[in-house]
């Protein structure tokens, strides 16, 4: 993607046309980098609540707070995130709605604390981990944009955690060492992603434009 000179807005050479990035892109960017952090944040800081003090009663009561911080955060990413293929942001738009009803039904409908009832129930784990597949579509996303190390290694760690607990191929000590690795690359992920360039996050505009005009030109 080649720069023109321009001094009011930028003109871009995309593979289908010319193109300009709008103040509009640039928020979206923003606002898509910004639930990354939180979620990044939210579950580092649960991580460390659970490996310091285990799981009291507190302790279970915050990490349910901060799930809830993480899935909000990580919705809003979902909804401004750039990606070319509509019905692939879609997916992942779902399975981020599968996981957070399943979460609201579990809070209401258990008499168990959240954490623990996701834990021990196959089924809760299950239906949350729609959530976790559309935060493994978004590593995938950046692994292969952007060829990023940390999000090559979560793509499959997230899966390999998830899978192996549902299938008990995981011991307790092992799933503390994936959830820790997990926590420190997701942190790293949206800390890079911070500094990154914001036209980068927005990509090839006149992809966009091209596939909406195909889809126009089928209907």
């Amino acid at each position: 993607m080649t720069q023109a000179n321009s001094m009011e807005s930028p003109v871009y050479q995309g593979q289908f046309g010319e193109f300009s990035i709008t103040p509009s892109d640039r928020q979206s960017v923003i606002i898509y980098r910004s639930g990354l952090m939180v979620a990044a944040l939210s579950f580092a800081i649960a991580t460390v609540l659970l490996f310091w003090q285990g799981t009291t009663p507190a302790i279970l009561t915050s990490l349910s707070v901060l799930y809830a911080c993480f899935c909000l955060a990580l919705g809003v990413s979902l909804l401004t995130i750039h990606i070319y293929l509509k019905v692939l942001h879609r997916f992942l738009q779902v399975c981020w709605a599968t996981g957070a009803v399943t979460a609201l039904t579990v809070i209401f409908t258990r008499p168990d604390p959240f954490v623990l009832t996701v834990y021990h129930e196959a089924i809760a784990l299950v239906g949350i981990g729609f959530t976790f597949v559309a935060l493994t579509g978004i590593y995938f996303k950046e692994a292969f944009c952007f060829n990023r190390l940390e999000t090559k290694l979560l793509t499959p760690l997230v899966p390999l955690l998830i899978l192996g607990h549902l299938a008990g191929l995981l011991t307790p000590s092992m799933e503390k060492i994936l959830l820790a690795i997990w926590a420190i690359l997701f942190l790293v992920f949206a800390l890079r992603k911070a500094g990154q360039d914001i036209p980068a996050d927005i990509g090839d505009k006149s992809v966009f434009a091209y596939l909406k005009q195909q889809k126009k030109a089928q209907a």
